[in-house]
């Protein structure tokens, strides 16, 4: 079987779509199939190409056995709702002009959103190609930018939302990431039969318990401390200013120090409210690849997990969790609805209200009083992770909902 993924963002970038979509492939190359990935020159979240990358208009490369065909985008930083909205748009023309005229003939082609100009043009490439169309959702555009106070043009959001809905009645499958996505795509008017949940996972194999590298450690200048991580975006969805609130409550406890490892449009501000606060425990450093990644994640004594209080981010489940579980790391999660629900099942996390920095600050405050209980909850999160989250039975599982979906495609055409 011949498997074309459209996705906006692809490795050596970091994050959660990367990381889906990257193990996705991995697993069903090991399966016997071929895979080519359409997407853009890394730059994500800096809006600078990664090293060995040049500007151009068209690059193929294979990544680990995977066919990557990269084309040109404006490339613009994480920040910005205008710029980065142009850069999302320059997808949709560069890869159905640029790529997809070097890319194979597929099978099926699947379209990863958020962006919709991604899965626009695994629509469009199914429509051209006759085969069927997957999108599958990792956000629930144009909703969150309404509820984050992004979007309030009520013209533009009815028509993101006709859109939205007309790439769902094009798709054979719609494959969600949570289980609130697809019933909420069911009130909406979906089909039922047409949406599969597959939740984010982790690779168990690289993924696994390490012990803290003693030179991290040194070199960050927290060595013999009680390290709390957060490393991600530092987005608005993330709410980190009650992070450091939760710093600001724990600045008399020396041992307690926090890593915040990542970029994004509100890290400017994070540092500055830090300065100001004049908060001695708390240290910033940039994107790290990754490799690096695991290596924090294995000096962290305590992983967070953070997301700002609105209804919506109910329905949302951070990928990173199960990264930070399959480590055998514990979490503190500031979640509700059913990434709180996951955690809990876990017995791996200690969950608290979003936006609730004293509450984080107590969590972490027991977790360093308690370290051989945080211990057992790192533990269970990995063994949990293992018996329901393995990227391997998930994948297997999406092949499943492929084959599928052809099968359906070549009765109905």
């Amino acid at each position: 079987m011949n498997i074309t993924c459209y996705s906006h963002y692809f490795i050596p970038e970091i994050g959660a779509p990367s990381a889906r979509i990257y193990d996705l492939c991995q697993q069903w190359l090991d399966m016997g199939h071929c895979v080519q990935v359409v997407t853009c020159f890394p730059n994500h979240p800096t809006g600078r190409l990664y090293p060995k990358y040049k500007s151009g208009l068209y690059l193929y490369e294979k990544l680990d056995g995977i066919d990557v065909h990269r084309h040109w985008t404006y490339i613009t930083p994480n920040r910005g709702f205008l710029k980065k909205t142009f850069g999302h748009m320059s997808y949709l023309p560069s890869s159905l002009v640029l790529s997809n005229p070097r890319a194979g003939k597929a099978d099926v082609a699947i379209g990863t959103s958020p962006t919709f100009f991604a899965a626009m043009a695994a629509a469009w490439t199914g429509y051209k190609q006759k085969i069927p169309f997957i999108m599958e959702i990792r956000d629930l555009w144009p909703s969150i930018f309404v509820e984050l106070g992004i979007l309030r043009n009520r013209r533009v959001i009815r028509w993101l939302e006709r859109w939205e809905l007309a790439l769902y009645r094009q798709a054979t499958r719609v494959v969600t990431v949570t289980e609130a996505f697809r019933k909420d795509l069911i009130k909406r008017g979906v089909p039922e039969k047409k949406i599969i949940t597959i939740p984010n996972g982790a690779d168990v194999e690289f993924w696994r318990p390490e012990r803290a590298p003693s030179d991290l450690g040194r070199k960050l200048g927290v060595e013999d401390c009680f390290v709390v991580l957060y490393i991600g975006a530092h987005g608005i969805s993330q709410a980190l200013e009650s992070v450091l609130a939760s710093a600001g409550r724990l600045r008399d406890y020396p041992r307690i120090q926090f890593l915040f490892v990542g970029e994004g449009a509100e890290k400017e501000k994070l540092v500055r409210r830090a300065r100001q606060n004049r908060l001695k425990n708390v240290h910033f450093l940039g994107s790290v690849e990754k490799k690096e990644v695991k290596k924090f994640y294995a000096l962290a004594d305590v992983c967070l997990v953070p997301l700002k209080n609105i209804p919506l981010f109910g329905a949302f489940i951070p990928s990173k969790m199960f990264e930070i579980m399959s480590m055998g790391r514990p979490i503190i999660g500031s979640v509700r609805g059913e990434s709180a629900q996951i955690l809990r099942r876990s017995g791996g996390a200690l969950v608290v209200e979003p936006e609730d920095g004293a509450a984080i600050a107590q969590a972490i405050l027991w977790a360093c009083e308690h370290p051989q209980e945080a211990q057992s909850m790192g533990q269970r999160a990995r063994q949990f992770v293992l018996e329901h989250y393995s990227r391997r039975s998930l994948a297997a599982r999406y092949g499943r909902v492929i084959n599928d979906a052809i099968a359906e495609y070549g009765r109905d055409s």
